[in-house]
């Protein structure tokens, strides 16, 4: 009969119920009783009420305390500590999707799983399709430029963080689109509104100062700031002098 792990396009069903499955077989456990039938009178002294139920000495794998002879635990085959380590990761994955170095280190930590099942299971997982960096990495970026608002120094900071390589993630940046100057101006646009009552100067280094957190460069994240401040009519009084050098200091939020 084949092996479950060794069929192309699926992990094995010993995996799949340590990820969660329910597996059902036809084979019923032995029923034993709760009293079995007393020993005759006439048989050897000792003898228990409960006839049938195996004395403790009699059962396999037990040893009296401290007599160090208790049978040792059975020790898995190769294939069980494949399938227990793709059930680990199936399960890590049904959470939220992860790179491959993510998924190395996921499993690098678990009893008995050695770095070659590591490989062997992340190729695995890799010809599945349920690992895939680059993927992985577009998916990330997109979400970081659209939902965050982040630019692009922000964008690789993150895939980095979760262990893409800097091919792939240059790669994921290269297909992003080219408006970080358009998405700058539109984040300090709405929080223009915000710094009303405050001096150019001020106002301008806090504005400028966030969209530099955010990833854009500190030329992009100056001329959005000064652009947004114009627009919400905020500007420097007529015979006010800037501050020293560029008049802009990125400081932190308060």
């Amino acid at each position: 009969m084949t092996d479950d792990a060794s069929r192309p396009g699926r992990v094995s069903a010993a995996a799949e119920r340590g990820a969660g499955g329910r597996m059902t077989g036809d084979g019923l456990a032995p029923v034993i009783p709760l009293f079995g039938s007393r020993a005759p009178a006439s048989g050897a002294s000792g003898a228990d009420d409960h006839g049938s139920m195996p004395r403790d000495s009699e059962t396999p794998g037990w040893s009296r305390p401290g007599s160090g002879f208790a049978d040792s635990a059975p020790t898995e085959t190769p294939d069980e500590i494949r399938d227990r380590a793709e059930g680990i990761l199936l399960r890590k994955l049904r959470g939220r999707s992860l790179s491959l170095a993510e998924a190395r280190t996921a499993l690098g930590g678990v009893d008995g799983v050695d770095e070659s099942v590591i490989e062997e299971v992340v190729a695995k997982f890799v010809d599945l399709g349920y690992l895939d960096d680059e993927a992985f990495a577009e998916q990330l970026a997109m979400s970081a430029i659209e939902r965050r608002g982040q630019g692009r120094r922000a964008v690789v900071q993150t895939l980095r963080k979760r262990g893409i390589s800097r091919e792939v993630a240059d790669a994921a940046i290269a297909e992003l689109p080219d408006d970080d100057a358009e998405r700058a101006l539109d984040f300090a646009r709405s929080k223009a509104r915000n710094v009303g009552g405050k001096d150019y100067d001020a106002s301008l280094r806090r504005l400028a100062g966030q969209l530099a957190r955010r990833g854009y460069s500190s030329s992009v994240s100056l001329e959005a700031a000064r652009q947004a401040l114009a627009e919400a009519g905020i500007r420097r009084a007529p015979f006010s002098r800037p501050a020293a050098s560029s008049g802009v200091r990125f400081t932190p939020d308060e």
